[in-house]
């Protein structure tokens, strides 16, 4: 499964070299590690690059297609056609940003490069959420849906990381 982007083909906004730290790493409600704000943040902040080991398509699929069959949890983001990017042994802490189908955050895609920004203005405390829309091939079976299922708790969760059906 590979996450989605949103591709605008913009340059960095907000970007600061001494910026003060605007989230942190913890405990999540919703799974795992999270990622939350530390500070408020307007609409419309980059907020963090997500990093990795560059590798094609076929590489991702060779080193963890086994692996992730039938696993919701990987690290793996498509940066574009060509390149996906590998955060599970050095990404950036944009890999414990957690799912949620009522996201405050969203995955941009840029000259091959993967950002998150803002989609709205976040509050010091809240948790950075975006919309994975996990990409698979095959057809979206209930069983499929449940293997992928998501716990955000959103008002209209649709119940699943996986994005819809080109």
């Amino acid at each position: 499964m590979i996450k989605k982007t949103k591709n605008t083909g913009t340059k960095p906004r907000n970007k600061t070299k001494s910026a003060p730290r605007r989230f942190v790493v913890r405990q999540s409600g919703i799974h795992g590690r999270g990622v939350f704000a530390l500070t408020d943040i307007p609409k419309g902040t980059r907020l963090i690059e997500y990093l990795g080991e560059r590798m094609s398509h076929e590489e991702a699929d060779r080193r963890y297609g086994d692996l992730h069959e039938g696993s919701a949890h990987t690290m793996l983001f498509a940066a574009n056609d060509e390149v996906v990017i590998d955060a599970t042994q050095w990404g950036s802490s944009a890999r414990w940003i957690n799912h949620s189908c009522g996201p405050n955050c969203e995955a941009v895609e840029d000259e091959g490069r993967v950002f998150i920004e803002t989609r709205r203005a976040i509050r010091a405390g809240e948790e950075l959420v975006y919309d994975y829309e996990l990409i698979v091939e095959e057809r979206h079976t209930a069983k499929l849906k449940r293997e992928h299922a998501c716990y955000c708790g959103a008002r209209r969760c649709r119940g699943t990381m996986l994005g819809r059906k080109r």
